[in-house]
């Protein structure tokens, strides 16, 4: 099978497309050919070595996936060979078949589209563990959310409808905030200066939670717009900056900063978290779902990339040029579709 190989900590532009022997089916795991993965800004950082997380290497990166289940360990019983699926991996998904743990792999219905609940499993996963999970977001709350305009920060906008919040959008392009506009934001802001326009749409209250995927001054700026007691949420910093919280800030405002790391709920770990946890996110994924196929939530994909143009889905990612989500496509390659032009060579890893 082909798949994307990171030898050493690199650029993303720089793995390797190779021929690799396909993953063997483990106890406790599901094979699956792979259709649709998932390209984030995380895994510009995981291929760099900059990542909380760091594969032992040779390694296949890529960590959500949709496809078709080939196979299944004789301990799997709820998913069978021929279902559509979509799974989380730690690693492995940049690759035409992977194999997953049981626990993270969750059944699609049979009209479900396979490039469309991709965006389940992780976006909206998160933002899901975010709102409801950590700062419990309640109807009528007002919900500013940042990075509006990317995947995750568009399913926050769906999910904070959903769950009856007012919801104020910031992104950085009028592309991006009409986009948010378009999926359920009552008001859409640019990236900053931010704070009066949110004041004065809340009455001067500030907003009551928080979602930040950009960190930086999108954070410094923030704390400055939330309103007593709210809850603010680091989800992750595509700014490139960690910001300082200034503690006086929280103290006088009783304002609470609440960590977001789906990962913990969902990856192997010392503590068996992901054991743990299954039940609770197998039931997540099923709402999720069920909001999808109902039409409460419309993942929007801004680009489908066939595997040899890996280096082009990454780089609108990095630039900012993607409205929703990004996607390379594997089943094509299978299928006899377009195949990379560099000469692969067969490695084990």
């Amino acid at each position: 099978m082909r798949a994307l190989i990171c030898k050493q900590w690199c650029d993303f532009k720089d793995l390797s497309l190779l021929e690799v022997a396909e993953p063997e089916l483990t106890p406790g795991s599901v094979r699956i050919a792979v259709e649709y993965a998932g390209v984030s800004f995380a895994h510009s950082l995981v291929v760099a070595g900059k990542y909380q997380v760091r594969p032992p290497r040779p390694f296949i990166p890529g960590t959500e996936i949709s496809g078709i289940v080939e196979d299944v360990a004789d301990d799997v019983e709820h998913v069978c060979r021929g279902d559509r699926v979509l799974a989380i991996l730690d690693w492995g998904g940049f690759a035409e078949t992977a194999v997953a743990p049981a626990e993270t792999v969750y059944r699609l219905p049979p009209d479900a589209d396979l490039a469309a609940s991709l965006h389940l499993a992780t976006s909206y996963s998160t933002a899901y563990v975010a709102l409801a999970w950590r700062a419990r977001l309640q109807p009528g709350e007002t919900l500013l959310v940042h990075g509006a305009g990317g995947a995750l920060g568009l399913a926050a906008v769906e999910l904070g409808r959903v769950l009856n919040a007012r919801v104020i959008a910031c992104a950085s392009t009028e592309e991006k905030r009409a986009a948010a506009l378009a999926h359920g934001a009552l008001l859409a802001l640019p990236s900053s200066g931010f704070r009066e326009p949110v004041r004065q749409a809340t009455g001067g209250r500030g907003a009551d939670v928080v979602f930040d995927p950009v960190g930086g001054d999108v954070f410094d700026e923030s704390l400055r717009s939330i309103a007593p007691e709210g809850r603010i949420l680091p989800v992750g910093f595509t700014s490139g900056r960690i910001p300082q919280i200034p503690a006086n800030i929280l103290l006088v405002k009783n304002v609470s900063v609440l960590g977001v790391y789906f990962g913990a709920y969902v990856k192997d770990g010392a503590d068996n978290a992901r054991q743990r946890s299954a039940p609770r996110v197998q039931s997540m994924m099923r709402e999720l779902i069920d909001w999808m196929q109902a039409g409460q939530l419309k993942p929007t994909i801004a680009g489908i990339f066939d595997l040899p143009a890996y280096a082009d889905a990454m780089a609108s990612v990095l630039e900012r040029r993607s409205v929703g989500k990004v996607l390379l496509r594997f089943g094509a390659s299978r299928q006899g579709g377009a195949r990379t032009t560099i000469s692969p060579r067969r490695i084990v890893i």
